[in-house]
């Protein structure tokens, strides 16, 4: 008997889209090794053409290459990526500040002490997957009002780049902790309505790879793939 297809109708190539990240996520499938084309086909019970369609859309984000002929891996996370990844999100999320600053009212600056208490209280119960999500939602913010969906897009792909390649299996405490004192920081200068400051703390400190070297190198050095093999 056939397997039975896993996905229903809904638009087949974002469906495939969304296993695979899912995969890549969990650690299901991990960076550098290839994924079998037949198989997901098969398990998916789809045709090759959403999952090629879905396996260029990852192709474009960075997640794999394509090797016409040798079939398509799953690429690396390299220091290299980290360091780069860290210098476009610091620079982009500097902008989308200073974009979304006359739209940041109380309202806004309230949700965002929310949601750090809300970290804060995850941390405490050893919850990193609340506190990620949190973390997420306070960026996104001022990113959903900054007017600049290409930015927006950009910024959650690099994310995903760096922290759910796969997800880890814990955190860095400390690490976490800093995180919350620099949200608290970003929002001191909101109500004061330091905008260049605000912006500029986002990118030297928040989104500072030289800031947060000691910390990136606790949490990636549990990846074996990535940091082992890249020289600093």
């Amino acid at each position: 008997m056939a397997d039975k297809p896993i996905l229903n109708i809904k638009s087949l190539k974002e469906q495939v889209y969304d296993y695979l990240r899912e995969q890549l996520r969990s650690g299901d499938i991990l960076p550098g090794t290839a994924i079998n084309l037949d198989e997901t086909s098969r398990k998916l019970g789809v045709s090759r053409t959403p999952l090629r369609d879905a396996l260029l859309q990852l192709e474009s984000e960075g997640f794999v290459t394509i090797y016409p002929r040798r079939g398509v891996i799953v690429n690396v996370l390299s220091l290299q990526d980290i360091k780069d990844y860290y210098q476009i999100i610091g620079a982009l999320e500097s902008a989308a500040v200073l974009q979304a600053f006359d739209r940041i009212g109380e309202k806004e600056i309230q949700d965002m002490e929310e949601l750090t208490e809300g970290m804060q209280k995850a941390i405490e119960a050893d919850d990193f997957d609340l506190y990620y999500e949190k973390n997420l939602a306070l960026h996104d913010v001022y990113l959903s009002l900054c007017g600049n969906e290409n930015l927006v897009r950009i910024v959650r792909t690099l994310k995903k780049r760096l922290y759910d390649f796969p997800r880890q299996k814990g955190f860095v405490k400390e690490w976490e902790m800093a995180s919350i004192a620099e949200h608290a920081e970003l929002l001191r200068l909101l109500k004061q309505r330091k905008a260049a400051e605000a912006a500029a703390f986002v990118r030297d400190v928040h989104w500072s790879y030289r800031v947060q070297e000691r910390y990136i190198d606790q949490y990636y050095r549990r990846a074996s793939s990535t940091l082992g093999k890249t020289e600093k």
